[in-house]
């Protein structure tokens, strides 16, 4: 309108022509922002078709928006919960590396848990024994500490890998073709009475005497079996993540306006606690 009004102006010289000139600037750069507008309008009108597209059908809880921001409660949740560590397993603190007060950082190894009621041992015979001794075989033990009062039944599980000094720090070089043979030891895996143990516990590291039963040859030959455990696994931390899934459906019924929904934490389920003890033990 403004320039409509001014351009018969501009020959009688009412208006200057530089004030026509701006005025023309003006309504370019308003046609122009039109356009950027009309255009957003147009994307955010495509942008709606699409997200309706996606979440037809869909109800709140599996709503995209919904799921990223539940996502991020969880998250924050778990990151709360976790600061306080249980512990993975029952047992004696062996190795403490952390102080209180001291700042860690994610990673870092805090402290040896020792399940004592995981132990076994480890006997180092002679290869030159191994011949006749098979899986299975039953074997007394005595410990050290309890002296031959206390006697331990086992049985053969496996053998180890390899001598004690093929894995030292610095082996035996006998290639050099100048070397004394000298009978090795290989360590051969017991495994020990639950009841036993639990009757009269027993350290890492301690020395023990074991005898093998070899009269029984059925089982197969200790040679064929490997001293490896089966890798051990914890449920302490999941009921961390069970509570936050409690959280977050708690917190969309509350949304909804259900009116026996309130936002709660749950979870409250003990957990086994690092328990600092003064009695040592190994690594």
């Amino acid at each position: 309108d403004d320039v409509n009004r001014r351009q018969p102006l501009v020959a009688t010289g009412a208006v200057a022509g530089e004030e026509m000139k701006h005025t023309e600037n003006a309504l370019a750069a308003a046609k122009s922002a039109l356009a950027a507008a009309q255009s957003a309008l147009a994307a955010a009108q495509e942008q709606a078709v699409s997200n309706r597209a996606l979440t037809e059908g869909t109800n709140v809880e599996n709503h995209p928006n919904v799921q990223r921001a539940a996502s991020a409660v969880r998250e924050a949740y778990l990151a709360l919960q976790r600061t306080e560590l249980p512990a993975p397993v029952t047992g004696q603190v062996a190795k403490r590396t952390v102080q209180v007060g001291q700042r860690i950082a994610a990673g870092a190894p805090l402290m040896s848990i020792i399940p004592l009621d995981q132990v076994w041992v480890e006997a180092n015979f002679k290869e030159v024994q191994l011949r006749q001794m098979r899986i299975g075989q039953p074997v007394k033990l005595s410990a050290d500490i309890y002296g031959r009062k206390v006697e331990y039944d086992g049985h053969v599980v496996g053998l180890g890998a390899g001598t004690g000094a093929a894995f030292a720090l610095l082996p035996a070089q006998n290639a050099t073709g100048n070397w004394i043979k000298v009978v090795q030891r290989v360590p051969v895996r017991v495994e020990l009475d639950a009841k036993q143990l639990a009757e009269h516990p027993l350290r890492v590291g301690l020395s023990m005497e074991a005898s093998v039963d070899i009269a029984e040859q059925s089982g197969k030959p200790v040679t064929s079996a490997s001293a490896v455990r089966s890798s051990s696994s914890t449920q302490a931390f999941d009921r961390h993540q069970a509570a936050a899934d409690r959280l977050v459906h708690d917190i969309i019924v509350a949304n909804l306006g259900k009116p026996d929904a309130a936002p709660r934490v749950s979870g409250t389920t003990a957990a086994p606690r690092i328990a600092l003890t003064t009695t040592s033990a190994p690594r």
